[in-house]
């Protein structure tokens, strides 16, 4: 993926660009009845998958008129993550980010669907021509892939550019659930129970006949 000549990671990031964020970000009303973007990173059977969510408020960002279009990435080290695809618009502002959410390096996803929002540091890219506050869903599929080779830690991860419910980007790295210690010989014992069954149905049937 390129953004203005960059082959790793989907953001283009500058101090000047930075400095206009915050000044962008003065006077930035909250909006109302809305609901923050989520993404829900899991590993599901052998793969990895992206799944985003939400509606996002533009206000206080300042558009960057960069050129950018690309399939999910992942970046944890460097803060960034896009899920979806498509062609896209790029606006910077954040007032807090994370440092990183993992050790790992740039990586493309396997397969993308729905429209593309990310994030990293400097800047906030939602699909072209997005229309502020309303729903955008999409997803973003990491084939035979891991939480540990993705270099990904598990937790909740926030970013943010104002107060408003819609003014945030929240990227929730859900950790696999360990079976309980006794399942396995729970089911053992189960399935012991089931050939003892067997046997004496057989052994009835055998002296019946």
């Amino acid at each position: 993926m390129a953004v203005s000549g960059a082959r790793e990671g989907f953001f283009l990031k500058t101090k000047l660009l930075g400095l206009f964020a915050s000044l962008a970000l003065l006077g930035s009303p909250v909006a109302a009845n809305a609901s923050s973007y989520v993404v829900t990173l899991e590993e599901v059977g052998s793969d990895v998958v992206a799944t985003g969510s939400g509606d996002i408020d533009l206000t206080g960002l300042l558009y960057a008129p960069l050129i950018g279009g690309t399939t999910g990435v992942i970046y944890p080290s460097m803060t960034s993550l896009l899920t979806g695809t498509g062609s896209l618009s790029f606006y910077t502002g954040t007032t807090t980010f994370p440092v990183s959410f993992g050790s790992g390096i740039f990586l493309a996803a396997s397969s993308s669907v729905g429209g593309g929002v990310g994030f990293d540091s400097s800047f906030l890219a939602v699909p072209e021509g997005y229309t502020s506050e309303t729903l955008v869903s999409d997803s973003s599929t990491y084939d035979t892939a891991t939480f540990l080779s993705l270099g990904v830690t598990p937790g909740t991860y926030i970013w943010t550019w104002g107060a408003g419910a819609d003014q945030s980007f929240t990227l929730d790295i859900v950790a696999p659930t360990p079976l309980p210690a006794a399942l396995p010989l729970f089911a053992t014992g189960l399935g012991t129970l089931g050939l003892f069954g067997w046997r004496r149905k057989r052994k009835a049937a055998v002296l019946a006949a």
